[in-house]
């Protein structure tokens, strides 16, 4: 199944309908996303087209297609506008001998680690930088931010399929690959 990965939508309007026009694009089976999806919180500046309202409204049109997990802004009161489970800390999805410990990063990060064995996957967002690590006992993916990238990045988010990541911007421009090795 082709997956698509993104995290830190924080409210942006303009940012989420460009997401799930590339999500359409892509054609991937489902959207995973790593949390803050919709306030920006008090370290971000407001995000382009910062409407909560009609992006809750836009993404609970795919919640058939989203898995999400929790952000350090996402909470109860998200989760009563949104249509989908937003309150998890982390999901775990099973990719052959090991497995792809998804979570937004504020709680389960490089320095927090959670139980991982060798050649697993930890994945968040969080940091709103595109990371790709390969480390000694596990590998670090980071799709970056949909609305407030950092350090130089791209607004983007990653598509994962038969052991391949690659990291996109919004318009579908190919930024980054990392495959997955047997």
């Amino acid at each position: 199944m082709k997956w698509m990965t993104a995290a830190d939508i924080h409210g942006s309007e303009y940012y989420c309908r460009k997401l799930l026009e590339a999500y359409e694009k892509e054609k991937a089976g489902r959207l995973l996303l790593l949390g803050d999806i919709l306030y920006h919180g008090p370290r971000n500046d407001l995000p382009k087209g910062y409407n909560t309202k009609n992006v809750a409204g836009m993404l609970n049109e795919r919640r058939r297609d989203i898995l999400c997990v929790r952000g350090n802004c996402d909470t109860e009161v998200d989760q009563m506008v949104l249509e989908f489970p937003v309150l998890a800390d982390y999901c775990i999805i099973a990719d052959g001998e090991n497995v792809i410990y998804a979570t937004h990063g504020h709680i389960f990060n490089k320095k927090k680690l959670p139980p991982l064995h060798r050649g697993d996957i930890l994945l968040h967002g969080h940091t709103h930088v595109p990371a790709c690590e390969e480390r000694d006992n596990y590998i670090y993916l980071n799709p970056g931010s949909v609305s407030i990238p950092k350090e130089e990045s791209w607004n983007g988010y990653m598509i994962f399929e038969n052991g391949v990541f690659i990291w996109k911007d919004l318009d579908g421009k190919e930024k980054l690959a990392w495959r997955k090795r047997e």
